[in-house]
């Protein structure tokens, strides 16, 4: 027990975290030590890298990503700003992953959807709708988050879908959303959806060039699979 009270003012400079980062870089340090630079502090009887060794001996990693803030901060010791650390450092990392250097990602295929959106949809307990909006060179323009929760045509309405296409004047969009039990074989529900919003942007001149449903580890294109027209 005596090791938990030691306090981080205690231990020698050199073996401090944040000082071994500095002088030796970030990959020197383990994932425990990674997270205490980020948290900075412990409570009153564990200092905080000892705290973060308790995190990680009840989460790993990817848990720890999936956790909602109510979750963490029922962690002994993570309190709100903790909990907000924490997100936001596994957010930047989601984001990481999705960034490209090109200005603008061209869409080639379904798997290119898949690619861009999957990094973001797959850690999500919800259905979460999102629309990518493009230019006549299949540029995404804009992505947009347009609808959370469990979809149905009473709520993905077309004038939601299609409100920011005429406002980037995207030639054309695509539809996708995630399906949290990671199996990605499309309901009636979502072929009645998408028919609606193809026929909605004919009336506009906007193309639904397809609707991408992703689940874990694999997608499903109701346009190749001859769902829709």
């Amino acid at each position: 027990m005596s090791d938990y009270r030691l306090r981080m003012h205690d231990i020698p400079v050199d073996d401090r975290p944040t000082e071994r980062l500095l002088k030796y870089g970030p990959e020197s340090l383990s994932t425990a030590e990674l997270l205490a630079v980020v948290l900075r502090t412990g409570t009153q009887k564990e200092n905080v890298v000892n705290m973060c060794q308790r995190i990680f001996s009840e989460y790993n990693v990817k848990q720890l990503s999936q956790a909602q803030i109510s979750k963490l901060i029922q962690i002994h010791g993570i309190g709100p700003t903790k909990a907000a650390q924490i997100a936001a450092v596994f957010e930047l990392a989601r984001k990481l992953e999705r960034h490209v250097d090109e200005p603008k990602r061209k869409i080639r295929s379904p798997a290119d959807v898949y690619s861009m959106l999957y990094p973001c949809m797959r850690e999500q307990k919800r259905e979460k709708l999102v629309v990518l909006y493009l230019d006549t060179k299949n540029q995404v323009l804009k992505e947009e988050v347009v609808s959370i929760g469990s979809l149905n045509s009473s709520i993905v309405h077309p004038r939601e879908v299609f409100k920011s296409a005429l406002m980037e004047s995207s030639a054309s969009v695509i539809i996708s959303h995630n399906h949290p039990s990671g199996d990605p074989t499309p309901s009636k529900e979502d072929i009645a959806i998408t028919e609606k919003l193809i026929e909605g942007g004919k009336i506009l001149g906007i193309d639904v060039l397809d609707h991408v449903i992703i689940g874990d580890g694999r997608y499903v294109s109701l346009k190749d699979e001859g769902l829709v027209g």
